[in-house]
């Protein structure tokens, strides 16, 4: 029987446990998307409480497809000597850092002077705030080749494995969903041609890094949106990507758009709530052979023992619950099993919007009125 914190490996590389920072924005780069000190350090604490893979927030491969502010850029060869500091502090902690590339398309708010905002098709959509331009097939062939550069950077500077970012509504997901996906070439109509993209993006990246090196991909399950990508579809992508020997597959779900259905929803409260994408998970699991993640909604240490006891899903991603406490993984290892403090609230992205860097505001608030009473 599988247990949480056996030692893994993904493609050569080890993992003391099998729990995964899964991907979030934090707010912590310079303007041009070069990391900072704080960013250094917020990865340095998430490698000393105790995840066995840390996931970088989504890193844009060009600067057009950069979305929120003081996101991280992996589009310049010039951010070397910040990008192997980061990777070091990780490694010096026996962490493991995999960056997540990602261009966000249609929902890209950096629009280089007399740059358009690119997607597969020029549609009106209900994850859009304006229409965009259809992406030619110039444009498509160089996006390719920027995720393949991306991928190169990479492991030219010493990260363990790279993850496309499929789902939560940016570029990729656009093409794989038939309601931003309009086009009637090669690129669109079937489920086979949508997925095209997201196939000769990882075609890029694998051939950038060769065999020998982790390359993963982030999948919504499904968008829960009218006329979104489907869980029938995201099936056939996930298989189409067990063919081409992707490492693995961290299952999401849901769009900006999708109401009480996004990636981060809010109010979980009881057990039952929790973990709510591993119905799609575990559809996924049972039809490909490599490691399927799932993120979604785990904040008690028997839900997550539950996923890989049951062998639900080979590995447990967790996002917010690691904002604010870095040292969850830790304390679980050590046998307090209380449950996450995270109260899913979501005001810990908030200050990012703000040039803060994101934190909990909860625990800020808790803390500061400690102090008070004292």
């Amino acid at each position: 029987m599988s247990g949480l914190f056996d030692s893994t490996s993904i493609n050569g590389m080890q993992l003391r446990n099998r729990f995964v920072r899964s991907a979030t924005w934090e707010g912590m780069c310079d303007n041009d998307g070069r990391p900072t000190e704080k960013l250094v350090q917020c990865y340095r604490n998430l490698a000393i409480g105790g995840a066995g893979l840390i996931i970088t927030g989504y890193s844009f491969v060009r600067l057009d497809g950069k979305q929120l502010p003081s996101k991280m850029g992996i589009h310049r060869d010039d951010f070397a000597p910040e990008m192997k500091a980061l990777t070091k502090a990780v490694h010096d902690k026996q962490g493991r850092i995999c960056v997540q590339l990602v261009h966000a398309g249609a929902l890209s708010a950096s629009k280089p002077e007399q740059a358009r905002l690119l997607a597969p098709s020029a549609v009106e959509a209900p994850t859009y705030s304006t229409v965009p331009s259809e992406m030619t097939a110039k444009d498509i062939g160089e996006l390719v080749a920027a995720f393949g550069d991306g991928a190169r950077r990479a492991r030219e500077w010493g990260f363990d494995a790279v993850q496309l970012h499929a789902a939560h509504g940016y570029l990729i997901n656009q093409f794989l969903s038939p309601l931003t996906n309009q086009r009637t070439d090669a690129y669109g109509g079937s489920i086979e041609n949508r997925s095209r993209f997201l196939l000769e993006v990882y075609g890029a990246a694998r051939s950038a890094v060769g065999k020998d090196f982790p390359v993963t991909v982030k999948l919504n399950g499904s968008d829960f949106l009218a006329g979104g990508l489907t869980s029938d579809d995201a099936l056939f992508a996930a298989m189409a990507l067990a063919a081409e020997d992707v490492d693995a597959i961290e299952v999401s779900g849901g769009t900006a758009a999708s109401g009480d259905m996004t990636p981060v929803r809010t109010k979980i409260e009881r057990r039952e709530q929790e973990a709510y994408n591993l119905p799609l998970a575990g559809r996924i699991k049972q039809a490909v052979t490599c490691p399927v993640m799932v993120v979604g909604g785990v904040r008690s240490y028997e839900t997550a023992q539950e996923i890989i006891e049951e062998e639900k899903a080979d590995y447990v991603a967790l996002a917010r619950p690691l904002i604010r406490e870095p040292g969850l993984v830790r304390r679980w290892q050590e046998g307090d099993h209380a449950r996450a403090r995270c109260i899913s609230c979501n005001g810990c992205f908030k200050p990012g919007l703000k040039g803060s860097g994101i934190y909990c505001v909860v625990d800020k608030l808790e803390r500061e009125g400690k102090r008070q009473s004292l």
